[in-house]
């Protein structure tokens, strides 16, 4: 099926974290405290897509508070934490809002995402993704993630269901 049929259907965008909404790179003091950055860019294509409507959710194998925080400054609607694995966790994900697999995006990065990006109506790998998930992903971003992935695929959405035109003219002011 072709891409834009494919993302035209889309309604939930599913988001891993590490590699995705960051670049990946762990970054620890110390004390054993943890950082990580996020792009203010993907956070504002994140906000755009659910101000239309779009429902936004985030599936990790890792627990961190700082995903928490990030999520609930997003308005992210659900936040999985330690999901080794993804696509279990993404059916319970569609089961709980009553969704079919088709109306999902999941964008991924590495081996543990492979199965929800199967399993998902349509399947995302960023630039930067291990080989073996970028020929399985129905779409392979030219941004790298963490740096500006998560709104590449967001303008994407918005544009092939045509919204993107409006969310511009109100930023224009038109």
């Amino acid at each position: 099926m072709a891409l834009k049929k494919k993302a035209a259907r889309i309604e939930l965008l599913v988001l891993d974290v590490d590699g995705v909404l960051t670049d990946g790179r762990l970054y620890f003091t110390e004390q054993g405290e943890e950082f990580k950055a996020f792009d203010t860019q993907d956070g504002h294509g994140i906000k755009m897509w659910r101000q239309v409507g779009g429902r936004v959710a985030i599936i990790t194998g890792r627990q961190s508070q700082l995903v928490q925080h990030r999520a609930r400054n997003l308005g992210i609607d659900t936040v999985m934490q330690g999901r080794e694995d993804k696509g279990q966790a993404l059916q319970e994900l569609v089961k709980d809002y009553k969704l079919a697999l088709e109306n999902v995006a999941y964008v991924g990065d590495d081996l543990p995402d492979l199965a929800a990006m199967r399993l998902a109506g349509l399947g995302i790998a960023v630039a930067n993704a291990h080989p073996w998930v970028r020929e399985h992903a129905d779409m392979v971003t030219t941004s790298w993630g963490g740096r500006g992935a998560v709104r590449e695929v967001c303008d994407f959405l918005l544009d092939t269901q045509g919204k993107l035109d409006a969310l511009q003219a109100h930023y224009l002011g038109s």
